[in-house]
């Protein structure tokens, strides 16, 4: 039986190839086009954050250098509060109090209050103290 061989000289070579034309830039073109814009975009980015630093810095120092004027102002304000108090209590009373140098008794609302709390805690059954294990029953007032 005969076998089929190639014909003489070889058969023709196979196109496997299309030639289509390549559309667009390289992408290293691509690539180097979307480095210089972030670039650029971080480079911007930077000047401002810059600015906005240099702002905030004015604006803190300014305040720094407003505070004795409004500090004086204040006094100012609470001098002037002061002695209308000491005319009207002049005009109501014919006199002026003393505060702390006077033998009058002034009750102390602070402690009031705590000690009020305190005893509503105590009759709630709530213990300010520490009973380490104490039960409530246990402790004697």
């Amino acid at each position: 039986m005969a076998q089929d061989l190639p014909p003489t000289g070889g058969y023709e070579p196979v196109q496997y190839k299309r030639n289509i034309p390549v559309r667009g830039f390289r992408p290293s073109y691509y690539l180097a086009a979307v480095g210089l814009i972030m670039t650029w975009g971080l480079y911007k980015y930077t000047k401002g954050a810059r600015e906005l630093n240099e702002l905030a810095r004015e604006k803190m120092w300014g305040r720094i250098y407003l505070i004795p004027l409004l500090q004086a102002e204040t006094d100012r304000d609470q001098v002037r509060r002061y002695w209308a108090d000491q005319g009207r209590e002049q005009e109501l009373l014919g006199k002026t109090t003393k505060v702390y140098h006077s033998d009058r008794y002034a009750r102390l609302l602070m402690l009031l209050a705590v000690s009020a709390r305190a005893d509503a805690d105590r009759v709630r059954g709530r213990f300010v103290r520490p009973t380490y294990g104490v039960t409530p029953s246990h402790i004697s007032e």
